[in-house]
């Protein structure tokens, strides 16, 4: 299924068309429709504030954390948010490791 679009021109009827492919599914990636609110309460769950400040030093973990203000920071930092995607899909390999154990 395509997406398109038709944008039409001003007085000189040229027209133009654009189509945009559908979203690809990607069955090999863990983060996939996963939001960050999810990632972080996942993470916050696991190692709590002080277990990610200590794995991820950021400010947002340190002083008065909370889901919300760290959603705002990673939003806007992407080398952070990039850290903390990181930090769990570590997490979830260490799940599976255990569970072989």
């Amino acid at each position: 299924m395509d997406f398109s679009l038709s944008l039409e021109g001003g007085g000189d009827n040229t027209g133009m068309t654009i189509t945009v492919p559908p979203p690809q599914a990607q069955p090999r990636n863990p983060l996939h429709g996963l939001t960050l609110e999810a990632i972080v309460t996942a993470l916050f769950e696991e190692y709590g504030w002080a277990g990610l400040d200590a794995r991820i030093p950021l400010r947002c973990f340190a002083f008065e954390p909370s889901i919300k203000s760290s959603l705002k920071f990673l939003r806007k930092t992407p080398w952070a948010r990039e850290k903390v995607e990181g930090l769990y899909l570590f997490m979830l390999r260490e799940r599976l490791r255990n569970k072989r154990v």
